[in-house]
């Protein structure tokens, strides 16, 4: 359970109707397999050992009194386990029989959680917040209650509930309280049908839930052993986390296997504000140890994209959408008609230009109201500022080739720094000398300077401060690298002009250059990513460690499973110490950013986005990389 991970699974196997040692010894098969993948959770369809399509079975005395037999069968199989189980049956408290879960750990019966919500009208509801002690024949006095959070010891933050008898039309859903309470996983034994929608509806429910409540949800439904009399029944198992569907199983034995990440799901509560406030539920314990847990669920590798190929054509239309409108308005509320935009190449000037162009269309304005400066200097090649020309041509922009070569000669000698000093000043006084052209072209057209640093530049600092780090507006703020490179690969796959479509193509094959050192034979030699790191690597630590709250630590073990094949352990952990190191070092440049649009929840805008002091230590950062080389 190291990182907030615990090892989950839901299952339901083929039973009899009404044959309770058969479906015994089947849910005692599914706890030596669920053993083997070392899980801490198990859940099974309600009315397990009955089946639930028993109809008035469930009041008989002999079908009640096998199905507690049964259930003591079971019981010992999970003696030694460090999982909580939890099997459904039809269970008799006096006059009243209630649709159960019994929820065994390491050989005990730690309670019976009856269903608050009517499945079939053979079963009685509980008061609400009723809290009994029940007889178990052959075991003994055990707990009967409807609210119930079932603690870890050693793991705070994982807090389970369960929900009996879930139907596909739950209104309102017991998930709420139970999240509410502060469980971080609601365990769900459903007893719905199959229908031609019931998978569909099923996953729809548990995104909606578990994005709603900030919790996961382990599912298990009835499968096909069950009476055929009126219904067909699917097996369907579930997990979902945050509005995340983890793993689906629906077949004969369906098996679903996944981990919940619960340390994240405290996180986004802790920023909600709105849970753990039920002092009414009974609270028991389980559980000693901090075992590891072996991941199977997927990593993403892109996570700021998403999930499925199939979306992201949308989903770039509307990042364009919100740059372009953003952009208008801000031209629009100033009185502006040009864009003025510094064009090098690389993709974040490209993507600017191709905003910038759309923009002015919206606006009505001609397409050469945007002006494209190129300001080639010691370490422009005729690569990048070609296709830079190129883009900007078919656009229909003024292209304007102001070479500053000059300029910054001339400024080394105002300043007395030699032109064979290499150091940090050469290179940002070429940046400083484009950015103050570009202000003052803008202000000379009645124009917009607009910026092209994306987020991710951002927060590494790979960028010059009052250089390229400076703008009127940034249209790029909001967007990491990998979400700019989405946008222009999608409108170069979009775009009808062959020319802009070969350039834009070839802009997204150039490494990531800032160009500011000098060059031989024409070739790109000063590489971004060389010095901190693969861009698609920084925006999976910039999710991880910044979106989700996680540790260094456990963003290293993410990153392990999501970049494994591509990266050894040794380059990860220096790529991810430098990160640390330059996200508290550079935040001076985030203190001070311009106006721009941001594309998701999150950005680094000092008036809107992830503060922090620009003072502020990494050492426990460090210190928690530390420990891995331990």
């Amino acid at each position: 359970m190291k990182n907030g991970f615990v090892k989950a699974v839901a299952a339901s196997p083929v039973i009899r109707v009404a044959d309770a040692d058969y479906n015994a010894d089947r849910v005692v098969d599914c706890i030596r397999r669920a053993a083997e993948e070392d899980a801490r959770l198990l859940v099974f369809p309600a009315l397990t050992l009955t089946g639930c399509s028993c109809c008035d079975l469930f009041a008989h005395r002999v079908l009640l009194d096998g199905a507690v037999r049964a259930l003591l069968k079971v019981l010992p199989y999970t003696e030694g386990l460090d999982m909580l189980v939890f099997v459904g049956l039809p269970f008799a408290h006096g006059a009243r029989v209630f649709n159960a879960a019994a929820v065994l750990y390491d050989g005990e019966i730690r309670a019976l959680v009856p269903a608050v919500q009517a499945f079939d009208a053979h079963f009685d509801l509980p008061e609400a917040g009723s809290c009994l002690e029940a007889n178990v024949p052959g075991y003994g006095m055990v707990p009967l209650c409807d609210s119930i959070l079932f603690e870890h010891g050693a793991l705070a933050d994982l807090r389970v509930a369960v929900e009996v008898g879930a139907g596909l039309d739950r209104f309102p859903s017991p998930c709420a309280r139970h999240a509410e309470a502060g469980a971080t996983v609601v365990v769900q034994m459903a007893a719905f049908p199959e229908t031609v929608s019931s998978r569909d509806e099923a996953e729809l429910n548990a995104r909606y839930e578990s994005r709603q409540f900030r919790c996961g949800l382990l599912l298990a439904a009835p499968g096909t052993g069950e009476s055929t009399t009126d219904h067909a029944w699917s097996g369907l198992c579930l997990a979902a986390e945050n509005g995340s569907v983890l793993a689906v199983s629906e077949s004969d034995d369906a098996f679903a296997v996944t981990e919940f990440d619960v340390e994240h799901m405290v996180t986004l509560r802790r920023a909600a504000g709105c849970f753990d406030s039920d002092d009414d539920y009974l609270r028991i314990s389980w559980g000693e140890d901090l075992k590891d847990t072996v991941l199977t669920r997927r990593v993403r590798m892109h996570p700021h994209l998403p999930e499925s190929e199939g979306d992201l054509p949308e989903y770039c239309r509307r990042m364009l959408d919100m740059q372009v409108s953003s952009l208008a308005k801000r031209m629009r509320y100033a009185g502006l008609d040009h864009c003025v935009v510094g064009i090098s190449g690389g993709v974040d000037s490209t993507l600017a230009v191709l905003v910038s162009s759309m923009a002015v269309k919206k606006l009505g304005l001609p397409p050469e109201n945007v002006i494209a400066c190129t300001m080639p200097c010691f370490g422009t090649s005729s690569r990048t500022k070609n296709n830079a020309v190129v883009v900007a041509r078919q656009l229909g922009a003024e292209v304007r080739i102001i070479d500053i070569s000059q300029s910054v000669l001339q400024h080394f000698k105002d300043i007395g720094h030699a032109e064979d000093d290499y150091s940090v000043a050469y290179e940002n006084a070429q940046a400083r000398e484009r950015t103050q052209i570009l202000m003052d072209i803008s202000n000379k057209t009645n124009g917009l300077d607009v910026g092209t640093e994306d987020l991710s530049e951002y927060i590494d600092g790979w960028c010059t401060y009052n250089g390229d780090h400076t703008s009127m507006y940034d249209v790029n703020l909001g967007l990491t690298k990998t979400q700019v490179r989405a946008n222009v690969r999608y409108i170069a796959d979009t775009a009808e002009d062959q020319v802009l479509k070969d350039a834009l193509l070839d802009v997204l094959d150039c490494p990531v250059t800032p160009e500011l050192l000098p060059i031989h034979d024409d070739q790109i030699e000063q590489k971004s990513e060389e010095a901190v790191g693969p861009y698609s690597l920084q925006d999976f630590f910039t999710h991880k460690i910044l979106v989700c709250g996680f540790t260094p630590s456990k963003t290293f073990r993410l990153a392990k499973a999501a970049y494994g094949e591509q990266f050894t352990d040794k380059e990860l952990l220096r790529w991810l110490t430098g990160y640390c190191r330059r996200l508290f070092s550079q935040q001076f440049k985030r203190s001070c950013l311009m106006d721009g649009p941001a594309v998701e929840d999150f950005s680094v805008s000092p008036r809107a986005g992830f503060l922090l002091p620009s003072d502020a230590e990494n050492a426990l950062f460090l210190q928690d990389l530390e420990m891995l080389q331990k």
